[in-house]
């Protein structure tokens, strides 16, 4: 159990963050916000998916003027990301918007900044107060800029934390003069190890809740790693109350990792089938990764959280199956399918993916009857017989299950 820090709650359009409720996760669509009906679309394919909560941009009045369409239509709660035009965020506010994402110091006019606190206030109205790397540093006053880029090319990490945490500071001597507190912070970089030092002096300078996100990520084949780096890492000291995932791509994937992170970390109940597989190696005679692919295709259509293991093999398969509710170890030609530790079916490898898919339906069905509980601890996986590689010898075929578990050597498993 992850020992989480506490922070002010804040309510998002009934989603409450900080205060030890579940991290919750956010993503932002991709089109543009006055074009309603793909926008509304982009919205419910994100919730679908899991998402708690969706940003759009509204960098226009048409944009702001589309909000009472979009809000009627959402599943959930909409923030409006406003940058440099304080009236688009008094619009979105007179539009019933559920949260503003605002950055003061793009703002130059301190009666405008103040202008859309009251209103927030009088509305009952977050705000998500964000710094990143790529605006934190001086641009109007040369002399200061120059010092401050001297000082980063010395130090980058340091210098640019204090440079996040200062800004912050100064943002919310504003907001406490407001006496305004539902406030959400945020600190970004593309940098993962920056974003986890500011993140971490977040926590230690504020008791505000935490937006946990990295900057312009990158596409999601090197943006998962640097985001699951750092976020991971927060998540699992305890920093972190709602997280966005960002990617170069189709936002939904932004959601489905952060599905799978907070998951991991037991952050979030699984209400879909987790798919654990065996790493490939020259012991396997089958085409894992599509029979893989195959199987998480198939499993999108159960809604219960069963485990579901793919092993390629019948040495360390067992051992590394345990405690999945269904279970198969295929070979040459053949897999033997487990549910909870008993073999039910012995198929052809034709017939593999049905047959898998058939009892995963069927035990899911009996959790939602009530009939079975899914398993929370390891079951005990006796090996299959054992199934003949496709090149050896026939003296070379073992002939017994003790005959394939011989590679174990006391409790050591060959890997």
């Amino acid at each position: 159990m992850i020992d989480r820090s506490q922070t002010h709650q804040v309510d998002v359009g009934g989603i409450p963050i900080g205060g030890g409720a579940p991290v919750s996760i956010q993503s932002m669509t991709s089109t543009y916000t006055y074009d309603v009906e793909p926008t509304v679309a982009q919205i419910r394919g994100l919730a679908a998916a899991g998402c708690d909560l969706v940003r759009v941009a509204v960098p226009n009045k048409r944009d702001t003027d589309a909000l009472p369409a979009i809000l009627e239509q959402s599943p959930v709660p909409i923030i409006a990301d406003v940058h440099f035009h304080f009236e688009r965020a008094m619009e979105a506010i007179a539009h019933g918007i559920h949260k503003i994402r605002l950055n003061p110091g793009n703002i130059k006019d301190r009666t405008q900044v103040d202008r859309v606190i009251a209103a927030c206030r009088e509305r009952g109205i977050p705000i998500r107060v964000g710094v990143n790397e790529g605006s934190v540093v001086e641009r109007g006053d040369k002399e200061r800029r120059a010092a401050q880029k001297a000082a980063i090319s010395e130090n980058p990490r340091d210098q640019l934390v204090a440079l996040m945490i200062r800004a912050l500071e100064d943002y919310m001597r504003i907001f406490d003069e407001n006496d305004f507190h539902d406030v959400v912070l945020s600190l970004k970089s593309i940098d993962a190890l920056i974003v986890i030092d500011a993140y971490r002096a977040a926590a230690a300078r504020f008791d505000l809740p935490l937006h946990l996100g990295l900057t312009h990520a990158g596409p999601p084949e090197t943006g998962r790693i640097r985001s699951i780096a750092s976020l991971g890492s927060l998540l699992s000291s305890g920093i972190g109350d709602t997280i966005r995932i960002s990617y170069a791509a189709d936002p939904v994937h932004e959601v489905e990792d952060a599905k799978e992170l907070l998951c991991s970390l037991g952050l979030r109940h699984r209400t879909e089938p987790e798919l654990i597989a065996c790493p490939t190696c020259g012991r396997i005679e089958i085409d894992l990764i599509k029979l893989v692919a195959e199987v998480r295709r198939k499993l999108t259509t159960i809604k219960t959280p069963i485990k579901v293991a793919v092993m390629g093999c019948v040495v360390n398969g067992p051992g590394e199956a345990e405690g999945a509710d269904v279970a198969v170890f295929a070979g040459k030609g053949r897999g033997i399918i487990y549910v909870q530790g008993e073999q039910t079916r012995s198929v052809d490898e034709d017939e593999m993916l049905d047959a898998l898919y058939e009892e995963c339906l069927s035990f899911a069905a009996r959790v939602e009857r009530g009939e079975v509980e899914r398993s929370s601890q390891a079951v005990n996986i006796v090996p299959p017989d054992p199934l003949p590689r496709a090149h050896a010898p026939a003296n070379d075929v073992p002939s017994t299950a003790n005959d394939v578990a011989s590679p174990l050597v006391g409790d050591e498993k060959i890997e």
